[in-house]
C-alpha cells in the first residue's frame, strides 16, 4: 500500500516548517497544474465535478484550489504537503479495502468492537507522513502542524493526540467526534453520526447513540490530550450542524490542562464576535460564512503558528 504527498516548500527557506493536510477529492483538486498526478484510489461520486463510478477524473481538477491557500501559505514561509485521504482507506462502510486489513490477524474481517475505524486510520496515515518528513532535509519536522476540515478535522485532533511529534493541531469546523461536545446534543449527534457514518468510529461508539450522558469522556478531554502543543480551533457562523458553541466550550474546558504547563488557554467565558480570533497557545475563531475553509481561516492560522509554531 502507498499514498502520494504533493507537496509546496518556499524556495529561500532551507528547513520549512510545514502544514500537512487531507483533502477530499484528490490532490490535483488543490492546484490547476496539469502535472499533480491523479489518483486511482475510489473516491466518493459527486457528478458536478466529473466523479462517477468512484474514479477521479480531469474534469475535477482545480475545483478545490478555494480550500487552499497555496501562495498565502507559501509567502509567509510555510511549506504546504497533502493527501488524498481516499489512499488510505477509502471513506465508505466497508473495513476490507484500506489500511485495516494489514492489521488483521488470522481470519479477521472487520475491526473489532473496541478496534479503530476510518478516522483512526486516517490519522495513522498522518503519522506515516510524519515519518517521512522526518527524513526530508528541506522539512523542519520540528514544526509541521496537522490540518484538517470536517471529518478530516476530527481526524487532526486525534492525530494530534496520538502522534506528539506533530507541534500543533488545527481542527477547522470539525463538530461531532471532532471539538463539538457530544453530550450538547446540537447539529450533528453521536446517534446521527453513528447511523451516517458507521465506519468512521469503533463499534463501541455506537453503545452511546442517543445515550450520550453515558459517555466517559468528552472532545474537551480529547483537546485537553494534545497540551503542552498548540491548538486552533475554528468555527463558521452558518454551520450550525457543526455546533460552534459545543466547539467553543471544548477549548474553553480543555484550556485548564494548558494552564498547567504555563501556557495560556482560552480566558473568557463568552463566545468572541464573529471574525475577531482569540490567538492564544489554545486559539479559536468563529468566522462568518458556512462549512468550509477561507482565506480568513488561512490568515489566522498563519498567524497563529507565526507566534506558536515558528
Amino acid at each position: 500500500m502507498s499514498f502520494t504527498i504533493l507537496m509546496y516548500l518556499p524556495k529561500n527557506i532551507d528547513k520549512a516548517p510545514l502544514f500537512l493536510g487531507y483533502n477530499f477529492y484528490g490532490n490535483h483538486t488543490i492546484t490547476t497544474d496539469v502535472d499533480v498526478i491523479i489518483s486511482e484510489a475510489w473516491a466518493r461520486n459527486n457528478p458536478s465535478i466529473g466523479i462517477v463510478n468512484n474514479q477521479l477524473t480531469e474534469q475535477s481538477r482545480g475545483v478545490r484550489t478555494n480550500r487552499w491557500a497555496i501562495e498565502k501559505i507559501i509567502d509567509a514561509g510555510y511549506g504546504l504537503a497533502v493527501i488524498y485521504y481516499g489512499e488510505i482507506d477509502p471513506d465508505k462502510n466497508d473495513l476490507t479495502d484500506g489500511i485495516h486489513p494489514f492489521f488483521y490477524v488470522d481470519d479477521q474481517q472487520q475491526p473489532a468492537a473496541n478496534e479503530w475505524g476510518s478516522i483512526s486510520a486516517w490519522a495513522w496515515g498522518y503519522s506515516r507522513a510524519m515519518d517521512y518528513f522526518e527524513k526530508d532535509i528541506h522539512v523542519d519536522a520540528s514544526k509541521v502542524v496537522v490540518f484538517g476540515h470536517s471529518r478530516l478535522g476530527k481526524t487532526s485532533l486525534w492525530a494530534g493526540a496520538s502522534d506528539e511529534r506533530f507541534a500543533g493541531v488545527i481542527s477547522n469546523n470539525s463538530g461531532c467526534g471532532g471539538a463539538a461536545l457530544s453530550k450538547r446534543r446540537v447539529g450533528e449527534t453521536v446517534w446521527r453520526i453513528n447511523r451516517s457514518f458507521p465506519h468512521w468510529f469503533c463499534r463501541n461508539f455506537k453503545n452511546y447513540s442517543k445515550a450520550e450522558d453515558k459517555l466517559p469522556v468528552d472532545q474537551h478531554q480529547l483537546i485537553s490530550l494534545i497540551a503542552p502543543r498548540p491548538v486552533y480551533v475554528a468555527s463558521a457562523e452558518e454551520d450550525k450542524w457543526a455546533d460552534p458553541k459545543g466547539e467553543f466550550l471544548s477549548v474553553l474546558y480543555a484550556s485548564p490542562v494548558y494552564e498547567l504547563y504555563g501556557k495560556q488557554g482560552i480566558t473568557q467565558n463568552e463566545m468572541p464576535k464573529i471574525n475577531q480570533p482569540i490567538q492564544n497557545t489554545v486559539a479559536y475563531h468563529i468566522r462568518s460564512g458556512k462549512h468550509d475553509v477561507t482565506d480568513f481561516d488561512w490568515d489566522q492560522y498563519i498567524k497563529w503558528a507565526d507566534k506558536f509554531i515558528k
